[in-house]
């Protein structure tokens, strides 16, 4: 079992849960008010849905060895394409929902194509490649808000991030069905093989008869569209959309949490479901540093100390020097004790 790489993730995240039950006798009710089912779980899962989103398409993405440095661009990006569709000066919705949500997953996906393209056809450096829309693409963020936080006032938005189904917040049942078909796809069909060869070996699978470009295409798509997904609940929550900070840091909080989840940025071999263990874990450490009185000028240091023992600990080297040197002196003094017998 500790073999596993889900055992060391989840052990960490049920040590952070436990640590804000010793500061909250409260942390692990939920409640019904308003028909809603509220609780500090709750809200860790409705907070982290973003996040959650953007490190599933983050998984893809690195099992091909690349890395996706643009997904919190896009967010700001979505956010604000969003905000403009759907607001007018008055307040009133200009673009019905549908056509609104349609834009915006569109413009999503698009980014994925550019990055996509760069990769697998130009041959440009994944880093490099996400690194331009990274900074281009919070520029047409800033420029379609004109620098400001646009306020949006249609209250059919304000549900994908802000309404509830069942009693429980949206967002959880679209982070529940995003995962379910990517699992579903990656898993139960030949995808997720041909994923995981293209990561291992892209010239080996060329040569199998794999297509690598459009794999690899394929793969930064699925992650704009879930930066854009992920836009739209971020921005939807809060009813504004601010392309400043809408967004920023979540690419490297995907890669973390898809790293805390086993999944190598070396590519090939890929976990998704470590990825949402992972992802629970830095918005279950950003709830716990906040609720328990740390400063927020450390967050980040907390986050990183966090983060490192977690990959320590899934280690087989480090592993085997911390636990294989204490089952030698155990057994050193189970032979002393047969000796002296």
């Amino acid at each position: 079992m500790m073999k596993s790489k889900l055992f060391w993730p989840l052990i960490v995240l049920l040590i952070i849960l436990l640590i804000n039950l010793i500061f909250d006798s409260s942390f692990f009710n939920i409640e019904v008010r308003n028909g809603r089912f509220t609780g500090s779980l709750v809200d860790i899962l409705n907070r982290g849905a973003p996040l959650l989103l953007v490190s599933i398409g983050m998984t893809l993405v690195i099992a091909t060895k690349g890395v996706d440095l643009g997904v919190g661009s896009v967010i700001a990006m979505a956010g604000a394409v969003g905000a403009m569709a759907v607001s007018g000066a008055s307040g009133d919705g200009l673009t019905p929902l549908f056509l609104a949500i349609a834009l915006v997953l569109g413009v999503s996906v698009l980014t994925g194509v550019w990055n996509g393209v760069l990769v697998s056809r130009i041959g440009v450096q994944p880093i490099v490649a996400t690194l331009i829309l990274m900074v281009a693409g919070r520029g047409i963020a800033q420029l379609i808000t004109d620098g400001q936080i646009m306020t949006v006032y249609y209250d059919p938005f304000k549900f994908i991030g802000g309404g509830y189904l069942l009693m429980l917040p949206f967002s959880i049942f679209i982070v529940a069905a995003v995962l379910a078909i990517a699992g579903f796809l990656t898993r139960k069909t030949a995808l997720g093989l041909f994923i995981e060869s293209v990561g291992t070996n892209p010239e080996a699978s060329r040569l199998s008869g794999l297509n690598s470009k459009n794999i690899i295409l394929m793969v930064y798509m699925f992650s704009g569209l879930c930066a854009g997904i992920a836009g739209l609940i971020l921005s939807s929550n809060v009813a504004s959309a601010d392309g400043n900070n809408a967004g920023l840091w979540y690419e490297l909080d995907a890669i973390l949490a898809v790293v805390i989840g086993g999944t190598s940025l070396n590519g090939g071999r890929f976990y998704l479901m470590g990825t949402v263990i992972g992802a629970l874990i830095i918005q279950s450490l950003t709830t716990t540093i906040y609720s328990i009185g740390i400063a927020p000028e450390i967050n980040l240091v907390v986050k990183a100390i966090v983060v490192l023992i977690v990959c320590l600990l899934q280690s087989p080297e480090f592993r085997k020097r911390l636990f294989g040197g204490l089952s030698v002196k155990k057994s050193e003094k189970k032979s002393e004790g047969v000796t002296i017998s």
